[in-house]
């Protein structure tokens, strides 16, 4: 189901403001693509990634030829004063970047936490299409997560709602306690353990080559058992940590974005990994949770964003 073209007469832009990559793209009433950009997010530099910001909408309404709503899906979220916070793009942190955008650019901007983007997408019209909740996964250089209800993104007055990469790797073992080092300063973050960098670092700890994720996972195919172990390890982790999910918010359908979520295996292993820690799953088995990749791959994110902009131009 794609949005209402009575929703808005503009065409929607969405933009994700990636670590490594901003995307751009132009969207008509009907979902499809009039435009697309992606240039280098500017390494550590507020003010050049704000200009970049900028000169992306500016070519986005050269493109439409009228007017367009913006949205933008961003790592980290809001705080009550309009400043950044939570962003593992740490130079956005503090940084009040909504406000500044819509100054530079003399309209309203609808913002989001990229993982609320991913889910909103995949609610509209992608893999959770049609589902009361759909909570969304990103395991990628971070690790986050989304939820959206009756298609609509749940933010929360502290702006977390979903912000699963935070909290403690459940049904830890005495082997992982603390737990490594997260950048928000505490350690033992889910992040800490299931982004593409954790599943790295975890694969040197127990011995392995200083590889990317990428690479243990071609290594795992071929045959490593070194890195198979990697893999293994984090599946489990990766199913504790989902299991929790299931128990608080019980959602219809999880929907999985990131390179990280396409390792070998992961996805279909998890609903045999993740029973023993789904309150009742042993004695009413299988967990009814559905497990899909998202539909719309690495464009779900900003296409999630354009919608966002969209129901802020129609409201």
């Amino acid at each position: 189901m794609s949005p209402s073209p009575s929703s808005s007469p503009l065409p929607a832009l969405g933009i994700d403001l990636g670590g490594t990559k901003i995307e751009a793209m132009l969207l008509d009433d009907t979902g499809a693509t009039r435009w697309r950009e992606r240039i280098p997010t500017p390494p550590d530099d507020y003010r050049a990634a704000l200009a970049a910001l900028g000169g992306l909408v500016e070519r986005a309404r050269a493109a439409a030829g009228s007017a367009i709503s913006v949205g933008i899906g961003t790592p980290g979220t809001r705080r009550a004063d309009g400043a950044m916070k939570n962003a593992n793009s740490t130079c956005l942190n503090g940084q009040p970047l909504l406000h500044d955008l819509e100054e530079l650019l003399g309209q309203p901007i609808a913002l989001a936490n990229d993982a609320n983007c991913l889910a909103l997408s995949e609610a509209t019209d992608g893999a959770g299409a049609g589902a009361a909740v759909v909570f969304a996964v990103i395991l990628g250089t971070g690790c986050g997560g989304g939820v959206a209800v009756h298609g609509r993104v749940l933010q929360g007055p502290n702006g977390l709602a979903g912000e699963w990469g935070h909290n403690p790797l459940p049904w830890a073992r005495d082997d992982e306690r603390p737990g490594p080092a997260c950048y928000c300063g505490t350690a033992g973050c889910i992040e800490a353990w299931l982004s593409g960098p954790a599943v790295a670092a975890d694969h040197r700890r127990h011995g392995g080559a200083a590889v990317d994720a990428v690479a243990i996972a071609q290594g795992a195919l071929a045959g490593d058992a070194g890195c198979q172990a990697s893999l293994d390890r984090h599946a489990l982790r990766v199913a504790r940590a989902l299991a929790s999910v299931v128990n608080l918010l019980d959602p219809d359908v999880i929907v999985f974005g990131g390179g990280a979520s396409r390792l070998p295996g992961l996805i279909e292993r998890l609903p045999s990994l993740w029973t023993p820690w789904v309150f009742g799953a042993r004695h009413d088995p299988p967990v009814r949770t559905r497990l899909a990749l998202s539909q719309h791959g690495d464009a779900s994110g900003v296409r999630g964003a354009a919608w966002l902009g969209r129901a802020l131009g129609a409201g």
